[in-house]
């Protein structure tokens, strides 16, 4: 199976409501009074890392994804569970960890430990609590609404490119990306839907159109890019810049920094539309 194949027929067995139909990037589960908002990702060596890559950085790369889930959501985060595949490396695994913990003022709260490999890999669960009911999702785009990006996408493929080919240009955007934390936070009271950015914008807003039910008329020169316009194509495609895609009601304008990039539209034949017609070509990252 690939991967949609696979998420399709786990559908059947996701029925509680919390689960939100395996369409979404979080659970969300109502407990005295709150609502949990649960996420969970793994990393594999050499395919979410360059071979050789430092721990440190696979380290904080795997809490910030997974925080990155929790922002789409408007939830703060309360707590990490970890999954560690031992190696030779765990020192410096361990360091960027504590760092990306203090960065996000996170607590670790468990896990487990594990041999095995190569190739090794890691996993982590997020447990936040949501700020604002309903807590966003993906299913709420309506006709009518704006599709907004909270910043520039590309920076990430180019810093992936910069550590792949030693060439000593800036790969933080690769390495240790930022989680929106705040800005989802912010959004949540104002969105119709919201998710993060992960594997690239034509196929993360592909899938915010399909749970909605509409399609995304987007417009390629109002993305914004952080690399030369001649890689713009890619730029939508690569992912991994864990920005936040949200849509706004008509009238409503965004509280943080942000591009409007399109607008909703009753469903067509295809989900994303960018300049007037559907795009050629792989969307995104599927494995």
């Amino acid at each position: 199976m690939n991967e949609r194949a696979f998420i399709e027929s786990l559908k059947a067995l996701a029925t509680d409501p919390a689960a939100r139909g395996l369409a979404d990037d979080c659970a969300a589960i109502e407990v005295g009074g709150e609502t949990l908002v649960l996420t969970h990702d793994t990393m594999v060596e050499g395919v979410h890392t360059l071979p050789g890559q430092d721990s440190a950085d696979v380290a904080w790369k795997l809490v910030a994804t997974n925080l990155s889930d929790l922002a789409a959501k408007g939830a703060q985060p309360i707590g990490v569970l970890l999954a560690h595949m031992l190696g030779s490396d765990d020192g410096r695994f361990l360091a960027g960890l504590g760092e990306a913990l203090a960065r996000f003022d996170v607590p670790l709260l468990g896990g487990d430990t594990t041999s095995g490999g190569p190739p090794r890999a890691w996993g982590l669960t997020a447990i936040g609590r949501a700020t604002h009911r309903p807590v966003p999702s993906r299913a709420g785009a309506r006709p009518g609404d704006a599709v907004w990006v909270t910043g520039p996408l590309g920076a990430a493929m180019a810093g992936f490119e910069a550590l792949r080919d030693g060439t000593g240009a800036d790969s933080t955007a690769f390495r240790r990306p930022l989680p929106c934390l705040g800005e989802g936070e912010a959004l949540a009271p104002l969105v119709s839907a919201m998710m993060d950015i992960s594997d690239g914008l034509l196929l993360d807003a592909s899938r915010m159109a399909e749970a909605s039910g509409v399609t995304f008329a987007l417009s390629s020169a109002d993305v914004p890019i952080a690399v030369p316009e001649g890689r713009r194509a890619e730029a939508l495609r690569w992912g991994e810049d864990y920005e936040l895609l949200f849509t706004l009601p008509a009238g409503v304008e965004p509280n943080v920094s942000a591009w409007r990039i399109g607008d909703v539209r009753e469903r067509g034949e295809a989900p994303v539309l960018l300049d007037g017609n559907a795009p050629e070509g792989p969307l995104g990252y599927e494995h």
